[in-house]
C-alpha cells in the first residue's frame, strides 16, 4: 500500500466478505476499523436511530481524519458520498448472489449457529428467510446496482472491483494478507 492510501472504504454485497477483508486491511496497515452494520444495529437487531448512526460515523471520520481508517459497509443514508470522496481506496466486493449465499451459510454453520454475537450484545447471527431473500434479491436492487456503478464511474482511479474468490486471493496476496 502506498503512503497515500490511509482511508479505505469496503463496499459490496452481503456475504461477499467485506467485514473480514476490512478488518484484515485495518490490522495490516494499522488503521482503525468501523463496521457500519454494528453501527446500524442495537441489541436484538433493532435499528439505531439514523441521527445517532450519522453522528457516530461523523465523529469517527473526524477523529481519524489524519490517522486514517477502514470502513466496512454500504448504508447509503449515512454519509455515503463523503466516505467515497474521502477514501483513498474503495474496494467493491461484487461477488455473485449464489457465492454470497453459500459463504454466509458456511459462516453461520461453522461459527455462529445459536451463538450470541459478542460484538452485538443480545443478538444472534441471523440466517432466516428474510436474510436469504436479502442476499439473493432485496440487497441487489436496481438502486444498489446503480449506486455501485456510479461509484466505479466517479472514482475509477481508486476503485478495486473483486468479483470472485480468485480475484480476492490476488488482492490479499498483493497486500500481504494471509487469512
Amino acid at each position: 500500500m502506498s503512503n497515500e492510501i490511509k482511508k479505505i472504504a469496503v463496499i459490496g454485497y452481503c456475504g461477499s466478505g467485506k467485514s473480514t477483508l476490512a478488518q484484515h486491511l485495518g490490522k495490516k496497515y494499522g488503521l482503525d476499523f468501523l463496521d457500519l452494520d454494528k453501527n446500524h444495529y442495537l441489541p436484538g437487531w433493532e435499528p439505531r436511530p439514523l441521527e445517532e448512526e450519522i453522528k457516530i460515523l461523523e465523529d469517527f471520520l473526524s477523529e481519524h481524519n489524519e490517522s486514517g481508517w477502514v470502513i466496512d459497509g454500504n448504508h447509503p443514508r449515512v454519509d455515503f458520498d463523503r466516505r467515497m470522496t474521502e477514501a483513498d481506496m474503495i474496494v467493491f466486493m461484487n461477488f455473485n448472489r449464489f457465492d454470497c449465499l453459500l459463504r454466509t451459510y458456511h459462516r453461520y454453520e461453522k461459527k455462529f449457529r445459536d451463538v450470541k454475537k459478542t460484538d452485538m450484545p443480545g443478538s444472534y447471527e441471523k440466517y432466516d428467510k428474510e436474510y436469504v431473500n436479502w442476499i439473493l434479491w432485496n440487497g441487489r436492487t436496481k438502486t444498489a446496482k446503480k449506486r455501485y456503478a456510479t461509484v466505479m464511474a466517479t472514482y475509477p482511479e481508486k476503485c478495486v472491483c473483486l468479483k470472485n474468490q480468485k480475484e480476492l486471493d490476488a488482492f490479499k496476496k498483493e497486500h500481504g494478507l494471509d487469512y
